[in-house]
Formats: C-alpha cells, structure tokens, sequence
C-alpha cells in the first residue's frame, strides 16, 4: 500500500531559487512538480521525501534556468487489487458509502456492504442490513478489500471495495465473525470423540 521509491529525472531550477543550495532548490520544485499527482508506475505520489543527488547545472542560451538530473525518494500509496485495506467511511449516499483510506476514497457499492439485503435509510443517512440488523454510518472505522482499481494520471482514481465477505466490515462485524468461527468448531465433533461413541 505505502511505498518508498528512488527515481531519477529532470528539473529545471529559475534564477530565483539560485540563491539557495540546489538540493533546497530542487525539493521545491520537484514538489510542485510530483505531490498530489497519479501514475500509473507509482500509484498516489504523497511526497518528495529526500533528494539524494542534484548534477551539474547545465546553460541553454536564451533560456534563464538551468537544468539538472536528479536523483530523489518519493513516498507513495499504490493500492493492488485483494489487498485488505482500513478506513473511514466519509460519505454514505444512496447507491454506496465512500470511504477514506489515507490520500485516496474508495467506494463500497451498496451490493458489497454485507452479505445481507441492506436498505438506504435517508432520514438517518444510513444502511440498514434487513436480516442482520447491521447499521453502517458515517465516521465508522471499517476494514474492506479492494476489489477494483483504476488510476489513471493526473490527480483522480477510482478504488472499488467490499465488506460482503467473512471478517471484513465494521469491527462489530469482525467480532460476531469470530465468535462464530469458534462456535462452528466447537460444534464439529472430532475423531477421538466418534471414536469414543462408537465404542460404547
């Protein structure tokens, strides 16, 4: 999900920035340049974390910048499809809830909240599981799976989600998932205890 890279590239540095040391001078530029920006190669770029090597300037005639290669880390949020992500969710509208997962918002379609009928309650804007009773509203801490990701470039992505399957959702939900998997064990009788039937 989070992921420091070391690339390398180009920057050119204006007149203005000459009075201060290149590695300054290019930390600002190259934020501008990449903070806040999608790739394709790198996901979310969050931020220009350390420049590790400014070159030599060289001098265009007629241009008043000089122009350097560049060797820097960037911190980035690249999401992969099945990857089981935490968050907040921000916004619940009729077809699905938004939410939050660190520089990105990740939809869960009103199908993948639960494996339940659930019903848009708008006066309390929330979900409603109709056999579960599950309620899922804004602020709530969940934990889904990415099931979808489509970064383009620029500054926008979409992330699809889901909760529908067994210890995903709100922590509630995680925990009655448990305490049913323990139960279900408890229940399945084992070999000794058939065998010790069977004798009798």
């Amino acid at each position: 999900m989070f992921k420091l890279y070391t690339i390398e590239g180009k920057i050119e540095i204006p007149p203005f920035l000459f009075g201060q040391e290149k590695n300054i001078s290019a930390r600002i530029i190259l934020s501008e340049d990449y903070e806040g920006i999608i790739t394709r190669d790198y996901g979310f770029i969050i931020a220009v974390v350390d420049v590790l090597n400014v070159g030599k300037g060289i001098i265009i005639p007629g241009n008043a910048n000089t122009f350097h290669e560049v060797e820097f880390t960037i911190l980035t949020f690249k999401p992969t499809v099945s990857e089981v992500v935490e968050g907040t969710v921000v916004e619940i509208v009729d077809f699905g809830s938004f939410v939050r997962l660190g520089p990105l918002d990740g939809l869960v379609h009103v199908s993948q909240i639960c494996d339940d009928y659930i019903s848009y309650e708008q006066v309390g804007n929330r979900f409603i599981g109709k056999e579960t009773g599950k309620i899922l509203e804004v602020n709530d801490q969940v934990r889904a799976k990415i099931i979808a990701v489509s970064l383009g470039t620029g500054r926008s992505g979409k992330l699809g989600l889901t909760m529908r399957q067994k210890f995903l959702g709100k922590e509630e939900w995680i925990e009655n998932d448990i305490e049913d998997t323990f139960a279900e064990k408890e229940a399945i009788p084992t070999e000794s205890s058939e065998d010790e039937d069977n004798s009798k």
